[in-house]
């Protein structure tokens, strides 16, 4: 186990660091921040001043070398945009990413596990073809009409949540079914394959034949077998939304999340706030990956991780 973990620990360092890489290289090729905070009319005098303060006219490799270093220590530095502490600021929007994650991924799996359970019993009756067309539909609904139609159904004509920002719970409602519906549609699949798979094994007949109940094989002995893609894939979903579909729904409904600053940080071509960015989702990723090998372990103790 211990030599399991630390290497998946070293395995996601390289993946962090890689990804690091990537973003600080590309951010220094794609925009100029020192001709974008300055104004127009500034001399080059004034720019080789401000590139200084920055630490922007020091060699690639330097820069990259205090940014790893201030990364182990939190110190991301100053955002070019807001003037403070990048860490301060994924502090305050990292958690509204993860609650939005959060409730989505519980609105996914509380539906999708007993939609794709009863699907399974009955393959091709009216609920099974009901389910499997429902999925596929929730899977081509691009987020952001998705997003726009919910507004426009319960913001606007019903007016019986709000459309936008942050507040109590009603505000969580909306982005949350939005970025959910992919990931349930998928999830139910899942778990209509996976118990279709299990149900038509010998051990299910014979569990019967001894006079288990059919619902007790069903929920605990077969659901318990088809449940590691379920949470493979859950995981996939997990990272999937904080890594990317997060960001079309935090801008859809302005929801001030990690997503959503993000875009801000692009538009801004904030590379500062944006490498710290990066630098946290990127190892967000890795913990989770590591929490999902350890979740088939819970499920099933059979599974060697070392």
């Amino acid at each position: 186990m211990g030599r399991f973990i630390a290497r998946r620990i070293w395995q996601g360092l390289i993946v962090i660091v890689g990804v690091t890489i990537v973003v600080f290289v590309v951010t220094r090729l794609v925009g100029d921040p020192v001709r974008l905070m300055l104004p127009l009319e500034a001399t080059v005098e004034e720019r080789a001043a401000f590139a200084h303060a920055l630490g922007l006219d020091r060699p690639i490799l330097t820069q990259f070398g205090d940014f790893v270093a201030g990364a182990v220590k939190l110190d991301f530095g100053e955002s070019l945009w807001q003037d403070r502490p990048a860490f301060q600021i994924i502090a305050e929007t990292m958690p509204r990413t993860l609650l939005l994650v959060a409730a989505s991924m519980i609105i996914a799996v509380v539906v999708s596990i007993p939609l794709g359970m009863l699907a399974a019993l009955r393959p091709g009756s009216w609920l099974d073809r009901s389910m499997v067309a429902g999925s596929l539909l929730g899977l081509s609904v691009p987020q952001f009409w998705l997003g726009l139609m919910l507004i426009l159904l319960f913001g606007v004509t019903l007016q019986w949540l709000p459309t936008s920002g942050i507040g109590d719970w009603k505000n969580l409602v909306l982005p949350a079914i939005t970025l959910a519906l992919p990931a349930l549609g998928r999830l139910a699949m899942m778990v209509r394959s996976s118990m279709i798979d299990e149900l038509n094994k010998q051990y299910v007949e014979t569990s019967r034949a001894k006079g288990m109940p059919y619902w007790r094989t069903v929920t605990i002995h077969a659901f318990r077998n088809a449940s590691n893609p379920v949470v493979t894939l859950t995981g996939w979903e997990i990272i999937r939304a904080i890594a990317g579909y997060s960001v079309v729904v935090e801008t859809v409904f302005a929801w001030p999340g990690i997503g959503f600053m993000a875009i801000q940080a692009i538009k801004q071509q904030d590379l500062i706030l944006l490498q710290a960015i990066v630098f946290v989702v990127a190892t967000v990723v890795v913990l989770i990956n590591l929490l999902m090998d350890f979740a088939y372990k819970a499920i099933d103790p059979r599974i060697q991780l070392g």
